[in-house]
């Protein structure tokens, strides 16, 4: 019994930390969206990118790099059909692209991508990933070979890329504190009919 509270303290403490270093990484206004993309052949996207909703227009449209004008920050990690990870970039960090051929539009009051999107490698390493094309027509994940003009497409889709909201860390927090009342609930009546 104490087992299980020890463990839901544990997790207790350790989404308090979490939404501790969250607040302390995205200012008050900002708000987190995370994106997945499936390739056809297994490959697959996973990132998360934030801006503050309280300045940012209907419309966000970044490309290039240096200072963004609406972003804040943009990850994304790269998976081979197997899940191992094949790489992880950060694209934008605290305002600044980090890539010459950055492309990335957003429609804030639908939450959704669309247009031109290319994210990850770009910084004139070879052998790095880049994710590349446009949302609702075909989109790539291709590798770099030459830094020049030769890549390898590992993978693609129809364009088919998914956005959801990050739930603020206060929601999480409330939502594992209802778990853990609804557990301690359960034990308590299963203790009581025994």
């Amino acid at each position: 019994m104490k087992n299980i509270f020890s463990k839901i303290a544990a997790i207790a403490a350790t989404s308090a930390a979490f939404s501790v270093v969250a607040a302390a990484n995205n200012p008050a206004n900002a708000i987190e969206l995370n994106f997945n993309w499936q390739g056809d052949a297994g490959y697959s996207a996973i990132g998360s990118f934030s801006y503050d909703e309280t300045t940012a227009p209907t419309i966000i449209s970044e490309s290039g790099s240096g200072a963004t004008n609406f972003l804040q920050s943009l990850n994304v990690s790269f998976l081979d059909p197997s899940n191992n990870p094949l790489g992880t970039y950060n694209t934008v960090t605290g305002g600044v692209s980090q890539s010459d051929f950055f492309a990335f539009n957003f429609d804030t009051s639908t939450q959704t991508l669309f247009g031109p999107f290319d994210i990850a490698g770009g910084t004139g390493v070879i052998g790095e990933y880049f994710f590349q094309g446009t949302v609702g027509d075909s989109l790539f994940l291709r590798q770099d070979i030459d830094q020049q003009s030769l890549f390898r497409t590992l993978d693609q889709n129809s364009g088919s890329i998914q956005v959801s909201k990050v739930p603020e860390p206060a929601s999480l927090l409330g939502l594992l504190a209802f778990t853990g009342l609804g557990v301690a609930s359960t034990l308590k009546k299963k203790q009581a009919s025994c």
